[in-house]
Protein backbone atom coordinates (compact mmCIF):
# COMPACT_ATOMS: atom_id res chain seq x y z
CA UNK A 1 0.00 0.00 0.00
CA UNK A 2 1.09 3.19 -1.03
CA UNK A 3 0.60 6.16 1.40
CA UNK A 4 0.14 9.20 -1.27
CA UNK A 5 -1.59 9.89 -4.24
CA UNK A 6 1.32 10.91 -6.86
CA UNK A 7 -0.83 12.11 -9.55
CA UNK A 8 -1.22 15.88 -8.53
CA UNK A 9 -0.68 19.15 -11.08
CA UNK A 10 3.01 21.36 -10.30
CA UNK A 11 2.17 23.20 -7.17
CA UNK A 12 -0.78 20.94 -5.83
CA UNK A 13 -0.16 19.27 -2.38
CA UNK A 14 -0.20 15.54 -2.79
CA UNK A 15 -2.98 13.28 -1.31
CA UNK A 16 -2.03 11.27 2.18
CA UNK A 17 -4.76 8.08 2.63
CA UNK A 18 -6.93 8.45 5.98
CA UNK A 19 -4.36 5.71 7.72
CA UNK A 20 -1.21 7.57 7.18
CA UNK A 21 -2.05 9.30 9.94
CA UNK A 22 -4.39 7.59 11.77
CA UNK A 23 -3.30 6.90 15.50
CA UNK A 24 -3.91 5.58 19.21
CA UNK A 25 -2.94 7.58 22.74
CA UNK A 26 -3.64 4.93 25.49
CA UNK A 27 -3.24 6.18 29.28
CA UNK A 28 -4.14 4.39 32.45
CA UNK A 29 -6.41 6.45 34.74
CA UNK A 30 -5.29 6.98 38.23
CA UNK A 31 -7.06 8.76 41.36
CA UNK A 32 -4.94 11.94 40.28
CA UNK A 33 -7.78 12.19 37.42
CA UNK A 34 -11.09 12.15 39.15
CA UNK A 35 -13.86 14.38 39.58
CA UNK A 36 -16.11 15.06 42.75
CA UNK A 37 -17.98 12.32 42.04
CA UNK A 38 -15.35 9.82 42.02
CA UNK A 39 -15.08 9.24 38.12
CA UNK A 40 -12.39 10.44 35.56
CA UNK A 41 -12.85 14.06 34.89
CA UNK A 42 -14.43 15.69 31.64
CA UNK A 43 -11.41 17.83 31.57
CA UNK A 44 -8.66 15.18 31.69
CA UNK A 45 -10.96 13.16 28.93
CA UNK A 46 -10.83 15.91 26.45
CA UNK A 47 -7.11 17.14 26.85
CA UNK A 48 -6.48 13.41 25.75
CA UNK A 49 -8.76 13.75 23.01
CA UNK A 50 -7.10 17.25 22.04
CA UNK A 51 -3.36 15.30 22.30
CA UNK A 52 -4.37 12.37 19.74
CA UNK A 53 -5.75 14.86 17.34
CA UNK A 54 -3.53 17.45 17.24
CA UNK A 55 -0.93 14.69 16.80
CA UNK A 56 -2.94 13.15 13.70
CA UNK A 57 -3.34 16.61 12.47
CA UNK A 58 0.62 17.26 12.70
CA UNK A 59 0.83 13.90 11.17
CA UNK A 60 -1.20 14.59 8.38
CA UNK A 61 -0.55 18.29 7.68
CA UNK A 62 3.67 17.62 8.00
CA UNK A 63 3.99 20.26 10.64
CA UNK A 64 2.54 22.28 13.62
CA UNK A 65 -1.38 22.13 13.55
CA UNK A 66 -3.67 24.23 16.11
CA UNK A 67 -6.98 23.59 17.63
CA UNK A 68 -9.54 25.76 16.04
CA UNK A 69 -12.77 24.25 17.41
CA UNK A 70 -13.98 20.98 19.10
CA UNK A 71 -17.49 19.84 18.16
CA UNK A 72 -20.22 17.53 19.82
CA UNK A 73 -17.68 16.20 22.37
CA UNK A 74 -19.91 13.43 23.81
CA UNK A 75 -19.60 11.38 26.87
CA UNK A 76 -21.15 8.21 26.49
CA UNK A 77 -20.23 6.58 29.95
CA UNK A 78 -18.23 7.27 33.03
CA UNK A 79 -14.54 6.50 32.98
CA UNK A 80 -13.00 5.28 36.13
CA UNK A 81 -9.84 4.60 37.72
CA UNK A 82 -7.75 2.05 37.05
CA UNK A 83 -9.71 2.00 33.27
CA UNK A 84 -7.36 1.87 30.69
CA UNK A 85 -8.55 4.05 28.05
CA UNK A 86 -7.66 4.39 24.12
CA UNK A 87 -8.18 7.30 22.29
CA UNK A 88 -8.47 6.41 18.50
CA UNK A 89 -8.14 9.74 16.04
CA UNK A 90 -8.35 10.07 12.16
CA UNK A 91 -8.26 12.68 9.46
CA UNK A 92 -11.79 12.82 8.16
CA UNK A 93 -11.66 15.91 5.90
CA UNK A 94 -9.37 19.03 4.91
CA UNK A 95 -10.04 22.16 3.42
CA UNK A 96 -7.35 24.22 1.98
CA UNK A 97 -5.67 25.04 5.48
CA UNK A 98 -8.44 23.23 7.96
CA UNK A 99 -8.74 19.58 8.97
CA UNK A 100 -11.41 17.70 10.69
CA UNK A 101 -9.93 15.20 13.05
CA UNK A 102 -12.51 12.35 14.58
CA UNK A 103 -11.94 10.87 18.15
CA UNK A 104 -13.33 7.67 19.55
CA UNK A 105 -12.59 6.89 22.92
CA UNK A 106 -12.38 3.88 24.17
CA UNK A 107 -12.45 2.18 28.10
CA UNK A 108 -11.21 -1.15 29.46
CA UNK A 109 -10.62 -2.27 32.89
CA UNK A 110 -6.54 -2.83 33.38
CA UNK A 111 -7.14 -5.87 35.16
CA UNK A 112 -9.83 -7.79 33.05
CA UNK A 113 -9.73 -9.46 29.45
CA UNK A 114 -13.17 -7.93 28.70
CA UNK A 115 -13.72 -5.48 25.47
CA UNK A 116 -13.09 -2.04 25.20
CA UNK A 117 -16.45 0.14 25.27
CA UNK A 118 -16.97 2.98 23.38
CA UNK A 119 -16.99 6.27 26.02
CA UNK A 120 -16.70 9.39 24.50
CA UNK A 121 -16.48 10.54 20.77
CA UNK A 122 -15.91 14.25 19.35
CA UNK A 123 -14.69 16.02 16.39
CA UNK A 124 -12.10 18.43 16.08
CA UNK A 125 -11.09 20.87 13.66
CA UNK A 126 -7.36 21.89 13.46
CA UNK A 127 -5.67 24.70 11.18
CA UNK A 128 -2.39 23.73 9.86
CA UNK A 129 0.04 26.80 10.91
CA UNK A 130 3.33 27.71 9.76
CA UNK A 131 6.44 29.49 11.81
CA UNK A 132 4.72 32.46 12.12
CA UNK A 133 1.79 31.11 13.31
CA UNK A 134 -0.03 31.59 9.81
CA UNK A 135 -2.88 29.44 7.97
CA UNK A 136 -0.65 27.19 5.50
CA UNK A 137 -2.05 24.39 3.20
CA UNK A 138 -2.19 21.14 3.88
CA UNK A 139 -2.46 17.81 1.62
CA UNK A 140 -5.80 16.59 0.95
CA UNK A 141 -7.31 13.47 2.49
CA UNK A 142 -7.97 10.28 0.90
CA UNK A 143 -10.62 7.85 1.78
CA UNK A 144 -9.54 4.53 1.89
CA UNK A 145 -12.96 2.52 3.09
CA UNK A 146 -16.43 2.90 2.73
CA UNK A 147 -16.39 4.33 6.59
CA UNK A 148 -13.75 6.42 5.55
CA UNK A 149 -15.50 7.69 2.57
CA UNK A 150 -19.10 8.20 5.07
CA UNK A 151 -16.95 10.41 7.74
CA UNK A 152 -15.12 12.32 5.22
CA UNK A 153 -19.41 13.04 4.09
CA UNK A 154 -20.44 13.45 7.59
CA UNK A 155 -17.41 16.21 7.91
CA UNK A 156 -18.89 17.93 5.00
CA UNK A 157 -22.01 18.09 6.73
CA UNK A 158 -20.74 19.50 9.70
CA UNK A 159 -18.54 21.92 8.37
CA UNK A 160 -21.76 23.47 6.52
CA UNK A 161 -23.46 23.53 9.93
CA UNK A 162 -20.68 25.61 11.49
CA UNK A 163 -19.97 28.11 8.59
CA UNK A 164 -23.92 28.78 8.63
CA UNK A 165 -23.69 28.74 12.52
CA UNK A 166 -20.84 31.33 12.21
CA UNK A 167 -22.71 32.99 9.71
CA UNK A 168 -25.94 33.72 11.90
CA UNK A 169 -24.27 34.70 14.88
CA UNK A 170 -22.44 37.35 12.89
CA UNK A 171 -25.65 38.64 10.98
CA UNK A 172 -27.90 38.41 14.32
CA UNK A 173 -25.09 40.72 15.90
CA UNK A 174 -24.49 42.85 13.05
CA UNK A 175 -28.07 43.45 12.97
CA UNK A 176 -28.43 44.32 16.80
CA UNK A 177 -25.94 46.75 16.28
CA UNK A 178 -27.52 48.45 13.66
CA UNK A 179 -30.96 48.81 15.83
CA UNK A 180 -28.59 50.56 18.75
CA UNK A 181 -28.51 47.17 21.01
CA UNK A 182 -24.99 46.84 21.67
CA UNK A 183 -23.87 44.50 24.21
CA UNK A 184 -21.91 45.71 26.54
Amino acid sequence: MTDLVTNSAEGELVGKLTAVSRTTLSHIMTAGDTNLLGTVHGGVIMKLVDDAAGAVAGRHSGGPAVTASMDEMAFLEPVRVGDLVHVKAQVNWTGRSSMEVGVRVLAERWNESTPAQQVGSAYLVFAAVDEQGKPRRVPPVIPETERDKRRYQEAQIRRTHRLARRRAIMELRERRAAEGLDDV
